[in-house]
């Protein structure tokens, strides 16, 4: 789980980060105005990709994807 949580975050710095924010595994994405609406596809493909898995879309919703820790939480639920 911790390497999942290093790999999302480092995502999430990567693409959607453009200042010096500070980033936790609690931060809120959405919320925060970090990740938009349209970046959240972007975020779910990267991670259907890197874990070989499928998020219905009823299941990616802004809630889901508003922190890190709760990404994780939803990825595991996919993966085998």
């Amino acid at each position: 789980m911790e390497e999942m949580l290093e790999n999302v975050k480092e995502y999430v710095i990567d693409e959607y980060v453009e200042d010096d924010t500070e980033i936790t595994y609690d931060t809120p994405l959405i919320t925060g105005g970090i990740v938009d609406s349209f970046s959240m596809v972007s975020l779910k493909r990267f991670l259907e990709n890197k874990y070989e898995i499928s998020i219905p879309d009823d299941k990616a919703t802004p809630e889901a994807f508003d922190s890190i820790n709760k990404i994780c939480a939803l990825v595991k639920e996919y993966m085998g």
